[in-house]
Parts: C-alpha cells; structure tokens; sequence
C-alpha cells in the first residue's frame, strides 16, 4: 500500500508506544476481551487549528484493525477548549499502543498548524517564510511543513517540508550570513557570485552582515540597478545598526530589526530610484512582533519567521469516555458532544 505519510512501520510493532500501553492491551485481551470502548482526544486553548487528522488515518489505514468506528474533525478545523476531535470506538486492545501515539501527532501538528494561522493574520495578508527548519530537529521539516500549509503558510525553504504535500515544490530563501564570510565580507563579491551561479533565481540580498543595513542596502541595489528584487534584514536582537547610532534610544527601540530602520530604508531605497526593491525581515518575529509592525505600520513586505513555528504548545490528551456503550470517564472527562465531527472511513 502507498505510504502517503511515510509513516514509520515500527509504530506496528510498539516501538513508539508507552510501555503502560502495551501491558494495559495485555490485561484487557485476558480479561475483557470483548469488551468495546470509545476513547475521544481534546485540547484546552481557543480557537485551535486541528492537524493530524489525516496523518491518523494514514495509520489507521496501514494497520491491519477492521472493526473500528472513526469518528473526527475535518483537517483544519477550528476547535475551543474541551470540544472533542476524534473519537474512536472499538476493542481498546486494537488500538491502545495508538494513544500516546495519536495525541503527539496532534500536538505537534496542531501547534504548527495553529501558530501559522495567528502569524497569518496578524501579517495582514502579507508574504510569510516559515524558516523554522534551523531551530528544530531535522526530521520534523515533513510534519512541520504540512502543518504549516494546513495553517496558511506554504513558503517553505526545504524540500522535506514539501514531502508531504501535493503543491508544487517551490523553495523560499535568500543568501546566508556564510556566503558573505566566505567573500570577507564583500556584500558585492558574494551578490556577485551568487547571481552567476544562479542567475535564473531572484536576486535577493541579505544585508545585515556588517550591522550598517542602510549604507549596505543602498550600495548593493545601485551596483546591481533593477536587478535586486528584494533586500533581507537579520540585524540580531542584542545589536543597534550603525545607521541609527546617532538616535537616543528608549527601551531597546533600536535594537535588532525595528520600525525605525525599516521606516528609514524603505525612505532611502525610493530616494535612491529602488521603489520595486521589497523589504524581507527576520529574526525575533512572531505573532506579537509583526502585529506590532503592522500597526505601525511598518513597510515590510516580506516576514521571516523561526522558532515562532513551534512556540505555544498545544497538548492532546486522549480519554476513554464509554465503555460498552455506557458512560465510563475519568472526573471531568465525559462524553462530550461536537456537530463537527463526522464519520470517517479509514479502509
């Protein structure tokens, strides 16, 4: 069978489930072999998009389990607070080593998924990198990507973020700080040399390495004229750029990537003819920090954003909440009822 997700088929053989999982399906296959259970997963923040679901499936899918009734939440979905997202019934025994398992996969996805949408909409329609394949471990680029387009941003900057999906893969980036240090610095040697070696790619600069963005930024469009499609500011959080050190700073307003160097590059990019040169920012931007730009309205084009991906963990808990069709819950965790979940087929 097509493995849509490649799911890990060690997940089939307990490699992934908790231990008190295992010996809990070995309990129950001696004495309540028959015995059918509902187990329904929920989370506790507002306005929470759902991902996973569909990686589940894949799972259910590829599992050898017939007799399970599916019932879930659309991929997507915005869910509140305790409502239930998925709910399975069938002999607990058949799917225990999946409980642990199932609520991982909606965390992760559902933080990514949901992360992506706030920073969506608080960039106002505007262009977003997820860049967040630097601050985590390599192997959840394909999760993290698929969730991150789920939730809104499908700019992606490696091919395993695409794994995943159906889209055409297009890759999103600019130049590293490593390229200009290879050239000691020369922001023009390595512009230079990065447009022969890819003179089919946009040309986009990165112009933070010597902390004087202004002067940097004016210098390489007036080199290269009208083929500079768009300028990167990194400047680090702990650093002033030399442009603004003759201005009185007030709690840090300075530092790194601020609405004042934006406002004062977007001034001298158009005085200097480079109207069509866009503005791409990154480091230290989340959900609150381009909320912030946007109503200041900051002339950002482009936002770039990290760890800002996974922050805001959302935890998936999965409860039985039925027990032979008859109310069976932990304190707090009954049956709950949700118009938005739907039968689902797996098979």
């Amino acid at each position: 069978m097509k493995n849509k997700f490649n799911i890990d088929l060690r997940i089939f053989e307990d490699y992934y489930s908790a231990d008190y999982f295992k010996k809990t399906r070995e309990i129950l296959n001696k004495f309540k072999p028959n015995q059918l259970v509902t187990m329904q997963w929920f989370q506790r923040k507002q306005n929470t998009v759902i991902c996973g679901i569909e990686i589940i499936k894949e799972i259910l899918r590829l599992s050898n389990i017939k007799n399970l009734v599916v019932e879930a939440v659309e991929e997507g979905e915005i869910v509140n607070a305790l409502e239930p997202v998925l709910k399975i019934t069938g002999k607990y025994s058949d799917f225990a080593h999946f409980e642990g398992l199932f609520d991982g996969i909606l965390s992760r996805a559902s933080t990514v998924a949901t992360n992506a949408r706030n920073i969506s909409i608080a960039a106002n329609g505007k262009k977003v990198l997820n860049m967040n394949d630097r601050m985590d471990y390599y192997t959840n680029q394909q999760i993290d990507g698929y969730a991150s387009s789920i939730g809104g941003i499908k700019n992606l900057v490696t091919y395993a973020s695409f794994e995943y999906l159906e889209e055409e893969t297009v890759l999103n980036g600019t130049m590293p700080h490593a390229l200009i240090a290879s050239f000691n610095g020369d922001l023009i040697a390595a512009t230079k040399a990065y447009k022969e070696v890819f003179p089919n790619n946009d040309l986009v600069v990165l112009v933070d390495y010597n902390n004087d963005c202004i002067n940097d930024s004016i210098m390489v469009c007036n080199h290269f004229k009208n083929e500079i499609k768009a300028l990167r500011l990194d400047t680090s959080p702990n650093l002033v750029d030399k442009s603004l050190a003759n201005i009185e700073e007030v709690d840090n307003e300075l530092h790194g990537v601020n609405p004042k160097l934006v406002k004062m590059l977007r001034e001298k990019l158009d005085l200097n003819g480079h109207q069509n040169v866009k503005i791409i920012v990154s480091s230290g931007f989340d959900e609150n920090k381009i909320s912030y730009f946007e109503k200041n309205k900051v002339p950002v084009d482009i936002y770039g954003v990290g760890d800002a991906i996974t922050k805001n963990k959302i935890g998936f808990t999965g409860d039985i909440v039925l027990i032979d069709g008859k109310k069976q819950s932990k304190f707090g965790r009954e049956n709950a009822f949700s118009n938005k979940i739907k039968s689902i087929k797996y098979r």
